[in-house]
């Protein structure tokens, strides 16, 4: 019963197969084409991934920073497949660009690739770049950049965003501050080793032999250390540095002026109150010391007893002669301007 009762395989078959619409063989062979492309095209991505990826090692091993050309900036950066994040510094370092500010940002850029490069956490995810104005000007023109430096950020996916774009008029170029923003972009994190500097060091170990020195030779006669005047001049000089924004710029690392790239015009006052230029702060500690100058000046002329030619001109103060050949002061108001610094 059980064997002969049972359909064989063949009547099976050829019942499924009756139930086919004669329409679908043409079907299932373009979908069976269509997965075998789309495989193949696949596996070609991943080779053309591969190969990008062990290229961007091999000139990382070579220098922490690579320099690209148009060419190279399309296939590597712009042209998918992409699993990686690129750092690209865009700048100007030829002579003839005379760019001062260039040459200091690629020195914290190169700290900070040399930091990545030689760090345990180095991975083939995030790589450091670079195109100068002069080699690769085609790329300044597709990205509508008319400055430099910048500095911009290419996801593994995707365009770069308005974040993408390190805004270095505001925040400045040192490498903890470029490390601080590839963290909030990529969220690889970088700790900047920076190399030794002993100019500093050098400096002190002078200034304090020379302080030395100068106690040593007038042992018998210590009385210029109780000098008020000197003080007042040591405390005037730290006041103005302050005031002036040197920290700021210790910190920070703004460039000194700012250069026209079209017109050539040199700016030495920043646009933005949120940030500043070095010169900026020169002419700041220059009106500070005149105002402090003036106030010093008015000070001795008022209480100073000498010849009143000295003193008027001390002083500033308009006089004029009566007829009794005295001359009497003519009271006028002096508005001191207060000069505010935006930090």
């Amino acid at each position: 019963m059980g064997a002969r009762g049972a359909p064989s395989r063949r009547r099976l078959a050829g019942r499924r197969l009756r139930y086919l619409p004669t329409g679908s063989f043409p079907f299932l062979l373009l979908l069976l084409l269509l997965c075998i492309q789309l495989g193949g095209g696949q596996k070609k991505k991943e080779n053309l991934l591969a190969e990008k990826v062990e290229q961007l090692m091999e000139w990382s091993s070579r220098r922490s920073i690579f320099r690209m050309n148009g060419d190279k900036f399309r296939k590597f950066i712009k042209a998918p497949p992409r699993n990686y994040s690129m750092i690209v510094m865009f700048t100007a370092l030829q002579p003839q660009r005379q760019c001062s500010v260039c040459r200091q940002a690629n020195e914290e850029y190169q700290i900070l690739a040399n930091s990545w490069r030689y760090s345990s956490a180095f991975c083939n995810k995030l790589f450091f770049s670079m195109v100068d104005y002069d080699e690769g000007t085609d790329v300044f023109q597709q990205l509508n950049m008319n400055s430099a430096p910048t500095f911009m950020h290419f996801p593994p996916k995707g365009r770069p965003k308005r974040a993408d774009t390190f805004d270095l008029q505001r925040i400045g170029f040192a490498a903890e501050q470029l490390a601080k923003w590839i963290a909030d972009r990529t969220d690889v994190h970088i700790r900047v080793f920076r190399p030794p500097n002993y100019s500093g060091t050098i400096a002190l170990a002078l200034l304090v032999s020379l302080v030395g020195g100068l106690l040593y030779l007038r042992r018998n006669n210590l009385e210029f250390i109780y000098n008020k005047t000197g003080w007042a001049m040591v405390s005037l000089c730290i006041v103005f540095a302050m005031t002036s924004g040197q920290m700021w710029n210790h910190i920070r690392g703004p460039p000194y002026a700012h250069k026209n790239p079209h017109n050539g015009q040199v700016s030495y006052i920043h646009g933005s109150s949120q940030a500043q230029f070095v010169a900026e702060s020169h002419i700041i500690l220059v009106l500070n010391a005149a105002i402090t100058m003036g106030m010093v000046l008015l000070n001795e002329a008022a209480t100073s007893k000498g010849d009143v030619g000295k003193r008027r001109i001390l002083v500033g103060t308009l006089y004029e002669k009566k007829t009794t050949r005295r001359l009497r002061s003519v009271t006028f108001v002096v508005f001191i301007p207060q000069i505010v610094h935006f930090h």
